[in-house]
């Protein structure tokens, strides 16, 4: 028998889902994040449950592996009470309090002269015993909020490992030391854990924070140098931290001194910019005129700074003039009188909008050599306003700073061609030495928009000549004093960051959230948009940057081995590949990863001999061609199988997007000689304001082993095993759940018939498949495989099978589709879930082609179905959901919503429907159904309806013949 794992029996995604999202909104604190910009790192507390995960052994009792593992992820009750480290306000414990028994309430509340209940006047040790008692009776995701992650605490307690110890049978205090015991048992040595696509060494890092050795790859060498930073800085311990601390404070005073000595950022009254705002400028092809372009004229919301333009006829063009503290009218109408609407320029002297497509129709591609726009250019760039920050020292002798907001006037013009002066001096000599880049902007998919709208050709063409001069003042003073590999690295890596968050890309955020006004990192998106206004940070904002230290050091004490090579030709051997590779993902890592690769290219050849410095971009594994990928990726993941002992694991990592998908991948992990034994989603990704549409938030977790059966399957045979393993699949869930603190959420029970259908899919050959024809098969549009047919088949057995709680299974097979979409939707949306891709996934698994037309609102994260208010009348009688009963019904009771007269929805569905006697079981099934939702938190917009739903049903029970 298999000597199956947790992680291939079960794992609690919903409440790593949970710590997931609290690392992810941990923003700039997470660990790795202070290393440098990399697109999609994975929470460490998911790698850190998928190693231990696969190193810990299911047992007969499948409960007890679960409280084990919990209490190594410190998830537990008394984990989670270590991890506290916030106490809940005194309005959360007061509505909680309401939540428990009069009993406990009266103990520790008391009404106020009002009549209002308030907490009493408690003894430390009752105010103890109340934010104990609170916490236990939070939800899991509500405790998050008050708690440390799982890495800022140092592991479990010494009661738990007396548990977790006699469970196991091991003898470790520490995870390190069970992870070296766990390995030691199953392969005879300490775990080796490898990651072929380690972009920003998420896997590498906590890998070998656990106490695994670990070898980390990329074809990207921008990621190789971020991983190999994560285990030999941040893994490097206390000597290593004081080291980079010390170059950090030694580059900082040297720049800042060659900055002041020059006098670039000073003016005459003693006071330093801090910020330097500019706008592109061009002339109206109407009337001639010079427009300075921006969308918004709003510098600061909060302080109310704006923007004015004032004609001026003799120049033909405009003046611009900066006021603080307008008045509210004036602020609106900055915000409202941009130059630049839907891609057009609005010209304010003749009021006539024109295409920035025939604005730029004679855009010069910029040479090398250019610094500055030629005065000949389309686009012009001119600064129009600069924060100043005066510090001062107030009467008790506190150093006071106050910011103004100025226009530049003419020493402020004469500093900026001083800037430019100083640059071209160094400039040559600088682009040699590799302080500032010369590589060429090489045309793709993300970066051919510097070149087509700004005619920008070379990576440098993205800053301004005071961030040059800046930049290549850092990297020269900073190789120039430090005296080791990891200073060097560091010193590269911060420049990435400081790229990053200062380049002509980064758009000035006015909101009031940025107090007085600040800059979005120049990768706000996965995109590099150029801006027609833009802002750019001084000296100041750069040291700041500069001497950030990182959060946390650690001593590792694995084998640590880092290499940028394709995975194809990977010939290192792991116990366990944890990867996440480039699947049916938007992000073009190896075109993006150039910004930063431009500055790096002359330093990685010096710090790493065997390194290459080039992106590798015809060498990326790409979704671009369906078929030249599958192709691609087997011969990878091949290559891992073949570099793994025969009871090694791997867990692919991927975004679930829908059943073409699942089947090529199920052909692909077939091919490469591996057999799926278990999925789980974990939601891994946070919304944001900058991303439009429906991004998909979930990260599907992939178990395999190598595939040793070879007795073929007839393709006949498949869909008895596939509805069979999804049966199993979705009791053995149902089994493990606990209706206080669920696992497992909808979209896990809509994946687990995927990760079903892949089980058996996967498990051994196919007859009336061939997977290499199938894989280099290029496919017409639309045209779907027999694995995606099975697939879907798989889905829609789930489906079937997932009945919303209160309805009888013989009701539920005879509804229509649709109706059951709705009402497994109201099921989804009681239990908090608004993503789009659940309901999207609902939508095919029932076989419903057109459901967002039921829908109230499909905004990513508040997908919600409509109430029957929000139905009134819509689609009544019409084909489709309109000719069901569960439209019917909804009518009646909006009916009763707008009359409050339960005579009218009983009238209603007697006047219209012709068999209301032979139906009216039907009517109470779903009346009773609907009126469940009247008293659950959340579902506020549904309890006049669920009110009206129980009165007409009692009226329908009540209703002879």
């Amino acid at each position: 028998m298999e000597d199956l794992t947790f992680i291939e029996t079960q794992f609690p995604v919903a409440k790593l889902s949970a710590e997931a999202y609290k690392e992810r909104k941990a923003g700039a604190s997470q660990t790795l994040t202070s290393l440098g910009k990399w697109w999609g790192r994975k929470p460490l507390v998911l790698v850190r449950a998928v190693v231990l995960g696969l190193l810990l052994p299911a047992s007969q009792d499948p409960k007890k592996d679960m409280e084990i593992f919990l209490k190594l992820m410190t998830m537990d009750e008394e984990g989670l009470g270590r991890r506290k480290d916030k106490p809940i306000p005194g309005e959360v414990l007061l509505a909680e309090l309401q939540k428990m028994p009069p009993s406990i309430r009266r103990h520790f509340t008391e009404l106020d002269e009002t009549g209002n209940l308030r907490l009493k006047r408690l003894s430390a040790e009752e105010r103890e015993e109340l934010q104990r008692l609170v916490f236990q009776h939070l939800p899991y995701s509500e405790k998050l909020r008050y708690c440390l992650r799982p890495e800022q605490v140092d592991g479990p307690s010494e009661k738990a490992w007396k548990d977790i110890n006699a469970h196991l049978g091991t003898h470790a205090h520490s995870l390190t030391e069970l992870v070296a015991e766990l390995g030691e048992r199953r392969f005879g040595h300490r775990p080796r854990v490898g990651d072929a696509f380690c972009g920003g060494g998420s896997v590498p890092f906590e890998a070998a924070r656990l106490g695994c050795d670990v070898y980390a790859s990329d074809l990207n060498p921008v990621a190789t140098l971020l991983t190999w930073a994560a285990l030999n800085i941040l893994g490097g311990g206390e000597e290593v931290a004081q080291q980079v601390r010390q170059a950090q404070e030694e580059v900082f005073r040297a720049v800042d001194a060659q900055i002041t000595e020059w006098g670039i950022e000073h003016n005459e009254n003693g006071w330093r910019a801090d910020a330097y705002l500019y706008c592109t400028e061009a002339r109206c092809p109407e009337c001639g005129w010079k427009v300075p372009l921006a969308p918004s004229w709003v510098i600061s919301e909060k302080y109310r700074v704006v923007a004015e333009l004032v004609a001026e006829e003799s120049q033909q063009g405009f003046k611009i003039e900066i006021h603080e503290n307008v008045s509210p009218e004036r602020l609106k109408r900055a915000a409202n009188t941009g130059t630049v609407k839907d891609s057009r320029l609005h010209c304010p002297h003749c009021g006539v909008d024109t295409p920035m497509e025939v604005v730029r129709r004679n855009l010069r591609l910029w040479e090398n050599e250019d610094l500055v726009p030629r005065p000949e250019d389309v686009f012009q760039e001119r600064l129009y306003c600069i924060r100043w920050v005066e510090t001062c020292v107030d009467e008790k002798g506190r150093e006071q700073t106050r910011r103004h907001y100025r226009a530049p006037n003419n020493a402020d013009l004469r500093r900026e061609q001083k800037v430019l002066e100083l640059l071209r001096e160094r400039f040559a000599e600088w682009q040699e030495k590799g302080y500032l880049p010369r590589r060429r902007i090489e045309p793709g998919d993300k970066t051919d928009e510097p070149i087509r709208t700004r005619g920008w050709t070379h990576w440098h063409h993205l800053f301004t000549p005071r961030q040059l001069l800046v930049y290549g003042l850092i990297i020269e003073t900073g190789l120039t004093l430090s005296t080791s590999k990891n200073q060097s690295v560091e010193l590269l890596l911060r420049l990435g960051i400081i790229t990053n968050w200062n380049s002509k890309l980064c758009m000035w955020n006015s909101d009031a959230s940025k107090g007085p006004g600040g800059t979005e990192q120049t990768f706000a998106n996965q995109a590099l948009n150029t801006q027609f206004s833009f802002g750019t940070r001084s000296g100041v904002f750069l040291f700041e940057t500069i001497q950030k230290t990182f959060n946390s050091f650690y001593k590792f004490l694995g084998e640590l081995n880092v290499e940028p090579i394709e995975a194809r030709n990977i010939r290192q051997s792991n116990d366990y590949w944890i990867t996440d590779p480039p699947y049916a993902d938007a992000v073009n890592y190896h075109e993006l990863s150039e910004f930063f690769l431009a500055w790096y290219e002359k330093h990685l050849p010096r710090l790493f001999p065997n390194w290459y410095a080039d992106s590798k971009r015809a060498l990326a594994i790409r979704g671009t061609d369906p078929v030249t990928f599958r192709q691609s990726m087997v011969v990878a993941y091949r290559n891992l199988t073949e570099h793994m002992p025969d009871n090694g694991l791997q867990v692919v990592m991927f975004t679930h997007q829908n059943a073409a998908v699942w089947a090529d991948l199920s052909l692909i992990l077939w091919a490469a000689g591996l057999r799926v034994t278990a999925a789980w989603t974990i939601a891994t990704e946070t919304s944001s304001g900058l991303k439009e549409g429906n991004y998909v938030q979930g990260t599907v977790l992939l178990v395999c082993r190598k595939r040793t059966q070879n007795e073929p399957l007839f393709l006949d045979e498949l869909l008895p095993r596939i509805e069979r393993e999804v049966r199993r699949q979705l009791d053995a869930m149902h089994a493990l759940d606990d209706a206080s603190e669920p696992n497992f959420n909808d979209a896990d029970y809509q994946l687990a018939a995927y990760a079903a259908a892949l089980r058996v899919l996967t498990a051994q050959p196919i007859e009336d498949i061939d997977p290499a024809r199938e894989i280099n098969r290029v496919r017409a549009p639309g045209e779907e495989s027999p694995l995606e047919n099975l697939i879907r088949k798989a889905v829609k057995i789930a489906c079937d099978y997932l009945i919303p709680q209160g309805l009888d299974e013989m009701f539920w097979k005879k509804l229509d589709p649709m109706e059951r979409f709705y009402l497994k939707g109201l099921e989804v949306e009681s239990h908090g879930e608004y993503r789009n891709g659940v309901y999207q996934e609902l939508a095919r698994g029932f076989g419903v082609t057109e459901y967002t037309s039921l829908l109230a609102d499909t905004t990513a994260n508040r997908t919600r179905l409509k109430t029957p208010r929000e139905w009134g009348r819509r689609q009544l009688g019409e084909q489709g959901f309109g000719a069901t009963l569960l439209r019917q019904v909804l009518f009646a009771i909006y009916q009763m919503e707008q009359s409050d007269d339960a005579g009218r929805g009983l009238n209603y569905l007697k006047s219209e429907l012709s068999d209301y006697w032979a139906l009216r079981e039907s009517l109470l099934h779903l009346l009773g159904y609907l009126a469940g939702f009247r008293r659950i938190s959340g579902m506020e917009h549904w309890h006049q309806a669920a009110e009206m739903a129980e009165i007409l049903r009692a009226r329908i029970q009540n209703d002879h013949v």
